[in-house]
């Protein structure tokens, strides 16, 4: 089994057809059909359904599919650390939940960038999901999520929780009966949360799964909508935007997760992580809590 073979698979499985693959990777149909042929018979198992209508695949495909992603994104990754130019002596890959971005996944990046010109510094944007695999087969070192299951030898740093608020862009908008109301799904709680205080309130006609498309949606074309308080706060200064006091103030639990065995050789790990946990305060010696998986 090699990395080519591997890509080549993937190639089949995003674009759905060898054809649309051997375009993707520049290559020859009978090349991809080849690299194919090879791996499936290195496996023993038929990997896909190949028709005319595309590619398909088999329940043995689907199990690889997994590891072959993985063991891609892990060779992607030892070439990155591996060529490290001159001047640069270790990497830190980060994962970050793209509604974390803003606030968190800032602080920690803006702290990597200006504290470790000695380090190469890889972000990575993925879904609770997503994340949690690439922290498990060691694509990423570090992530921070809305997610605190951890696996094996890491470590649960649990951050403030983020405040979600009602913003308009009238500050006289009407918290239940806003016809410009656009829902924001800020996840499963929430959802059950905000259904509860709202139980009457319709259905939205505008809805989006990105905290920073719905801010930009508001400040655009106007409305109301439950933003990440420190996502809104500086449109709130400009007077862009409203808080709506008399709306229930909703909040979410946020994590950053570590790989043990990156986090030993970190020595500045522990002060970035207190800069998030205590965002006022400057004290490199601030003390904050973790809880560490015991499984």
């Amino acid at each position: 089994m090699n990395i080519t073979s591997l890509r080549t698979f993937l190639a089949i499985v995003d674009t759905g057809s060898l054809v649309r693959a051997s375009q993707q990777l520049n290559v020859t149909q009978s090349t991809v059909t080849a690299r194919l042929r090879t791996l499936e018979d290195e496996l023993g198992q038929q990997l896909l359904n190949r028709q005319k209508s595309g590619a398909t695949l088999t329940p043995a495909g689907a199990k690889l599919l997994r590891y072959a992603r993985i063991i891609t994104g892990l060779w992607r990754q030892a070439r990155y650390e591996t060529g490290l130019p001159a001047g640069l002596s270790s990497v830190c890959t980060f994962g970050c939940d793209r509604e974390l971005w803003h606030g968190p996944g800032r602080t920690f990046f803006d702290g990597l960038v200006s504290g470790h010109p000695e380090m190469a510094i890889s972000v990575q944007q993925g879904s609770a999901r997503d994340l949690e695999e690439w922290l498990a087969s060691g694509l990423v070192d570090v992530i921070l999520t809305y997610d605190s299951v951890a696996r094996g030898s890491q470590t649960v740093h649990a951050l403030p929780s983020e405040e979600l608020v009602l913003y308009s862009n009238r500050a006289g908008s009407s918290i239940k009966a806003d016809p410009q109301y656009v829902f924001v799904d800020h996840g499963d709680e929430y959802r059950r949360s905000h259904g509860e205080s709202y139980h009457d309130a319709g259905i939205a006609r505008i809805s989006f799964d990105s905290s920073w498309w719905a801010l930009q949606f508001l400040l655009d074309r106007g409305g109301s909508a439950y933003l990440p308080r420190a996502l809104a706060e500086p449109h709130v200064a400009e007077g862009r935007l409203h808080e709506l006091t008399e709306a229930p103030v909703y909040t979410r639990k946020k994590y950053l997760i570590v790989n043990d065995a990156a986090a030993a050789t970190w020595d500045w790990f522990d002060d970035l992580v207190a800069r998030l946990l205590h965002p006022a305060s400057s004290d490199p010696n601030t003390k904050f809590q973790k809880s560490k998986n015991s499984n």
